[in-house]
């Protein structure tokens, strides 16, 4: 098993990973949109789908793998509204559509909108 680590994407903010490797699969954590530059959330849900999108790719980079490598993916929805804004960001980074769970939650860290998972081959 291999760690993951990357500065092009957030640290973490708990005892957990960015992400593992095992077997020639990679597991990225779930990524926040958190620019990792500056700390900052960006506002709205396209903005935020966008760097979790982005902060994903990063680990996945990290590992040597990359979007089109991805065979799994959850996402979570603070609002189930924000559906339709979401897929249209997400369609964007992840064309190979790989499967995939979308469900809202009640809360996520940091007040957030969404939270993106990867599950990816390297």
């Amino acid at each position: 098993m291999n760690i993951i680590a990357t500065e092009k994407a957030p640290g973490a903010i708990g005892p957990y990973s960015q992400g593992f490797e095992v077997n020639g699969l990679i597991f990225s954590s779930g990524q926040i949109p958190v620019d990792p530059a500056t700390g900052n959330i960006p506002e709205g849900i396209a903005a935020q789908a966008e760097q979790s999108c982005k902060n994903v790719g990063a680990i996945l980079e990290a590992a040597g793998s990359g979007y089109n490598k991805v065979v799994k993916t959850t996402c979570f929805l603070a609002d189930i509204a924000d559906f339709a804004v979401f897929n249209e960001v997400y369609a964007k980074y992840f064309i190979s559509k790989p499967a995939r769970s979308c469900v809202a939650v009640r809360d996520l860290p940091k007040g957030v909108l969404c939270e993106i998972e990867a599950i990816a081959v390297k």
